[in-house]
Parts: structure tokens; C-alpha cells; sequence
């Protein structure tokens, strides 16, 4: 079989835009990245879509069987079995196989640290509009 040379990716984009533009476009670590710790982005990944807001909702009179939960959601059940493990593997949900009963229950611990998460954010956030505000009123007194 005929084997094909391949030049290094390096060295193709060379050819193709010059060496200046790759100096120019090399990635940089971003300095402003925040920080979530994993758990709590797991909620915040795992509460991003509309469905799973809703089973969690419904979960939070107390644990139910998937059924229960489930049973008049306009999706497919392979489509509710995706959404049901996606919460179970970020932790806001645990499932208990009794039988053929699968009940389900909300573990408030994942959702307080994606709570103590939007807590510290929001006090970060009113501290820096009481400054814009303080330094508003200043510049109003002084005009």
C-alpha cells in the first residue's frame, strides 16, 4: 500500500499564511478566566436545559418515581432517560432501584454550592454598583 507524507501542521499553515501571522495568533492564557469549582458547574450545566429545570421542580416536593416525575413531559423516554442521567452524573439527582421502581430524590448539597456560587457573585456585583453609584453622586455634586 502507498503510504502518504504528511508535512507538519506547523509548517503548512507557514506556507499558507507566513510565519509573522502565526507569532501573531498564537493563544495566550486568558487572565480573566473565572473560576467555578466543578460541582457547582455541574449544576449549572445540568440546570441549563428547560426539561431538567422541570424535573427538578418537580422533585423538590419530595422523591417520587421516575413515572411520577416523568409521565406528562412531551419527549420520548430515551429522551427523559438522557435528561434523568445528566442530572444524576452532576449530582442534582439520585435514583434508588427498588424492584422495578426507580425513585428519585434531589440532593440539596449540589444545589447549595451552585447557590453559595450566585451568592458570592451577586454581593461581588452590588459592591461594584454601590462604587459606580458613590462615584456618580460625587461627579453630580461637583457639576
Amino acid at each position: 500500500m502507498h503510504e502518504v507524507k504528511r508535512r507538519p501542521r506547523r509548517e503548512l499553515i507557514v506556507r499558507w499564511f507566513g510565519a509573522a501571522r502565526i507569532r501573531a495568533t498564537r493563544a495566550r492564557p486568558r487572565r480573566d478566566a473565572l473560576i467555578v469549582s466543578k460541582m457547582a458547574n455541574d449544576a449549572f450545566t445540568a440546570l441549563a436545559h428547560p426539561l431538567r429545570r422541570e424535573i427538578v421542580e418537580r422533585l423538590s416536593g419530595g422523591p417520587a418515581t421516575v413515572g411520577e416525575v416523568t409521565g406528562d413531559l412531551p419527549v420520548s423516554k430515551p429522551t427523559v432517560s438522557r435528561h434523568l442521567k445528566m442530572l444524576e452524573e452532576a449530582g442534582v439527582v439520585t435514583r434508588v432501584i427498588v424492584g422495578r421502581n426507580h425513585r428519585l430524590a434531589l440532593r440539596p448539597d449540589t444545589l447549595a454550592d451552585a447557590e453559595a456560587w450566585i451568592e458570592r457573585q451577586r454581593r461581588r456585583w452590588e459592591r461594584l454598583f454601590d462604587v459606580v453609584g458613590e462615584y456618580l453622586e460625587e461627579h453630580e455634586e461637583r457639576s
